[in-house]
Formats: structure tokens, C-alpha cells, sequence
């Protein structure tokens, strides 16, 4: 029986070729369909050069298997999980190798009501008939529906966290890194009634990444965003990775801030607004986060580093 290593513990992850490819992506995604019983599936691409390609064999495998698929076509991962809970769909797919390398590409996928999926909740089974291909006979009455009128909704979501009435005067250089992030940047930019000022770089979508991967965590990503940042004088930097599911800060001087300082302001931000709160936080983020929360009167619990695990 065939094997497939690009299954990992919470998501779907593998050389070009070698361990994904279209073949395989179709059968994941009528694994996917079968294994949760699903009927109506959103779904999403990054802007990797492989993942047009992958995305469209992921649409016939849902189509194969009766799907009613919404598709929100190049996106970030976190529309994807908001689509699929907006929507009432049973389940999210989203194609996307993130930050790895240019010969990797892959897939987020998540239940309804975007609940993660893992080994136990369903990943271990789709695995487990994509290798087999012992699939149901195929259903008719699969569906395609583009569905680009979602982003408004999920820009109306994002910015009812924020209260603009408190936002002072600030200019922020914005690097995309050419991923996904510059249109979704965009429509929520527009949609921001605050003075804030913009500087772009590297905003337009583009696979081949002529500026190298978007992963801002690499020391040899950052000089690119801390060098805008002192040139045009700017308050603060934010870069972003492919598919715009982690962002990373930069200061006034165009210095990196490390995550456990901003996991730290932004345990101070939950706890005034809920006194006591528990702030679930990385393990790899301790130092100062747990002495701001200590101080702020919460309690800090570490989770497995992995967004499924921080949700469960």
C-alpha cells in the first residue's frame, strides 16, 4: 500500500514530487469529504507558483466525492477558518506550504466550525484512506462557488476587534513578502477609518518570491523590513509569512521583537479587559510572559507548541 509522508501531526506538509503532488492531493481531499462526511467544504490557496495547480486537483477530489466547495481562490489561512465557520460549511481546506521552502507545498485543513484536526480527530483516518483509495463510489451534485464576497465579511470581523477611536497617529512599514497577505492587507487598510500611514514592501502576490521566502523569522528576512522601517521613520514594522497566519513586530529602530514580548502586551491587552483570565501561551515563549501575566493577576499555561494544541 502506497504511503504518504507528507501527512504531520495537525497538518499536510512535502517536497514537490516527491511527497505531494496532484495525484495526491486529489485523494486526500475525497478522503478528507468521505472521512468527515462532508458536504459543503471551503476552500483556499497561498500564491506558491504549485499552488494553482494543487488547489484545482483538491477541487476535483471534493467534487468527486459531492461537495459543494467555496472557494475563496488566493486568500490566508486564517480566511480560510473564518469562511468555514461564517459559512456553516463541515470542514476547511487550505492550500499552502506557509514559510518552508520553495519545493514544499501542502495543507491546512479544519472540521466544522473550524475546529483543528489532528491524528485523533480525523487526520489519522483521512491518511489512512488516501493511501488505500478504497473510496465510496462517486456522488453527483458536486458544486463550485467562488465566493470572494466573504473577504468583506471577514474585514468586518477583524476590525471589530480593534477600537479605532483610541488609535493615535503612526506610520507602519508593512512587508507582505510577496505572499498572500497584500490584497487582504489591502481591503482591510480601506476599510480602517484611523490615521494611520502605510509604507508597502514587497506587497504584490508573487510564487517565485524574488525576495526570498516570506518567513520574517529568519534572521537573513529581517533586515529587509527593520531597514524600511528607519528609512521612512516609521513606529513600528510588521512582516508576514506566506499565507499570513503568524505576523512578526519590529520597533521604531527597526529592531525585531521577540514573540514572548508581544505574546506579553498582548496577555496585558486580555487581562484588563477579563481580570484573572488563564493566557494559553507556547512553550517556546516564556521568558517575560510569564512574569507580565503574573504581574497583570492571570494565570499562564503553557500548551504543545502547534495552533491545534493552543485551541484544544
Amino acid at each position: 500500500m502506497t504511503t504518504y509522508s507528507c501527512f504531520k501531526a495537525y497538518d499536510i506538509r512535502g517536497q514537490l514530487g516527491e511527497e505531494l503532488n496532484e495525484e495526491v492531493a486529489l485523494r486526500i481531499a475525497r478522503a478528507f469529504a468521505e472521512v468527515l462526511r462532508a458536504r459543503r467544504v471551503v476552500l483556499g490557496r497561498d500564491c506558491r507558483a504549485s499552488s494553482e495547480a494543487l488547489a484545482a486537483a483538491v477541487l476535483e477530489g471534493l467534487m468527486e466525492a459531492g461537495c459543494e466547495v467555496l472557494d475563496l481562490g488566493l486568500c490566508g489561512t486564517e480566511e480560510v477558518y473564518f469562511a468555514t465557520d461564517h459559512l456553516g460549511a463541515d470542514g476547511g481546506i487550505m492550500v499552502t506550504a506557509s514559510h518552508n521552502p520553495m519545493n514544499y507545498n501542502g495543507m491546512k485543513m479544519v472540521r466544522r466550525g473550524a475546529a483543528p484536526l489532528d491524528a485523533a480527530s480525523g487526520l489519522a483516518a483521512i491518511k489512512a484512506l488516501a493511501e488505500s483509495g478504497d473510496f465510496r463510489q462517486r456522488r453527483s451534485g458536486g458544486v463550485w462557488r467562488p465566493v470572494p464576497e466573504v473577504r468583506a465579511r471577514y474585514v468586518e470581523r477583524v476590525l471589530g476587534f480593534v477600537d479605532t477611536s483610541i488609535l493615535r497617529p503612526l506610520k507602519i512599514v508593512v512587508n507582505a513578502g510577496n505572499g498572500a497577505a497584500g490584497p487582504t492587507f489591502d481591503a482591510i487598510a480601506a476599510a480602517l477609518e484611523a490615521p494611520l500611514a502605510f509604507v508597502r514592501l514587497h506587497h504584490a502576490p508573487d510564487g517565485s518570491f524574488p525576495h526570498g521566502i516570506p518567513n520574517p523569522l529568519l534572521p537573513q528576512n529581517q533586515p529587509a523590513t527593520a531597514q524600511a522601517v528607519i528609512a521612512a521613520g516609521a513606529d513600528l514594522g510588521v512582516a508576514w509569512d506566506g499565507d499570513f497566519d503568524r505576523c512578526f513586530l519590529f520597533d521604531h529602530l527597526g529592531n525585531f521583537v521577540p514573540g514572548e514580548y508581544v505574546v506579553g502586551l498582548l496577555a496585558e491587552v486580555f487581562l484588563a479587559k477579563e481580570p484573572g483570565a488563564t493566557i494559553i501561551h507556547d512553550p517556546r515563549v516564556v521568558l517575560n510572559t510569564l512574569d507580565v501575566v503574573r504581574r497583570a493577576g492571570g494565570q499562564a499555561v503553557a500548551a504543545r507548541t502547534g495552533h491545534v494544541y493552543l485551541k484544544q
